[in-house]
């Protein structure tokens, strides 16, 4: 366990004892929150007496003493579960993670889990985040999205990747099947998002919510059936894009919680009927996570991933594809 000492002098008074002691660790990548917690723990103290209070206002002369416990093994259990790696170093890890994933364990979700199979990968690369030897996790997808993910591996590119995620200082770019003809071709959704008032695993957008924007283009009309648009994220809200392009009235093939289908009454003729049956049947939200481009948090150096849509995407484009072709040929 690692033991760090300061003396306070007069310049240092009226400062919350949380925020002086962040300002003394600056160059050891510790993060507010995580010397708050640290203090709130009981590894905090003021002339040999305890101090569990972060906002306790620093006093004169004081020698200040913050025990830093030793990493220690994560809960979760490494598992062997195969990984689409795109790139990776003593830093950070860059994954495609598969649609059905669970990105961290939760009640119901234990196993199987993006970290589960990140700490068994990654093993003693891992250097400790927040005294504990396990992956950072900096943002997150949903269960049944898929797309490029970023990882930290160390403790100073955890702090740095979550700065950037909090400036939004990143580029976040998705693709989505939407039902219907998206109009206009192209867009900026500016809409607060919160959670839903009577479905608590919702969100909604709303006047109370968080500050939320999304830009979107087409980039294939599917007609009548669907589109094909992209998303970038100006903000990183809980289930934006389905959020947002459901809130104009474009909500995604395959979403159960935000998706609106199209119905059947709406079908000319048997092939529009069975592909749309088809349709609805798509077992999770068209949405992937298929840009990223940020700067690497210790060179500098900006890096982007692209990664084309996944499988199932690409076969219900093209299942829409040729059901539209064989109404072109009857109709002729």
């Amino acid at each position: 366990m690692e033991k760090i000492c300061f003396t306070s002098t007069d310049a240092d008074l009226s400062n919350r004892i949380d925020r002086w002691l962040s300002q003394q660790l600056a160059d050891d990548n510790y993060s507010r929150s995580q010397i708050k917690a640290l203090i709130q723990a009981g590894h905090l103290y003021a002339d040999d007496n305890q101090l569990k209070d972060p906002s306790a206002q620093v006093k004169t002369g004081i020698c200040y003493c913050l025990t830093i416990p030793e990493a220690t093994k994560a809960e979760p259990e490494p598992e062997n579960i195969a990984l689409d790696i795109l790139y990776e170093d003593e830093h950070l890890i860059i994954i495609n993670k598969a649609a059905g994933m669970v990105v961290h364990p939760a009640p119901g979700s234990y196993s199987g889990t993006l970290v589960n199979a990140l700490l068994y990968h990654c093993g003693d690369s891992l250097t400790g985040i927040g005294g504990v030897m396990r992956p950072g996790i900096v943002h997150r997808l949903d269960k049944d999205t898929s797309g490029v993910m970023v990882v930290a591996k160390t403790q100073a590119s955890h702090i740095s990747l979550s700065e950037m995620f909090a400036a939004h200082d990143l580029e976040r770019r998705y693709q989505a099947v939407t039902w219907g003809i998206i109009t206009p071709a192209s867009g900026h959704i500016d809409a607060p998002i919160g959670r839903h008032k009577t479905d608590r695993k919702k969100q909604a957008v709303m006047p109370s919510g968080k500050p939320a924007q999304t830009d979107y283009h087409l980039i294939r009309h599917l007609p009548p059936y669907a589109s094909l648009v992209e998303c970038q994220l100006h903000t990183g809200r809980t289930h934006q894009i389905r959020v947002h392009l459901n809130s104009i009235g474009f909500g995604l093939i395959g979403d159960p919680a935000y998706g609106r289908p199209m119905r059947l009454s709406q079908m000319p003729d048997q092939p529009s009927r069975e592909l749309l049956s088809r349709l609805r049947q798509f077992p999770r939200q068209a949405l992937c996570a298929t840009h990223l481009g940020f700067k690497h948090p210790v060179s500098s150096k900006f890096m982007e991933f692209t990664i084309p849509l996944p499988d199932d995407m690409t076969a219900l484009i093209a299942d829409i594809s040729t059901t539209i072709e064989l109404r072109g040929s009857q109709a002729r």
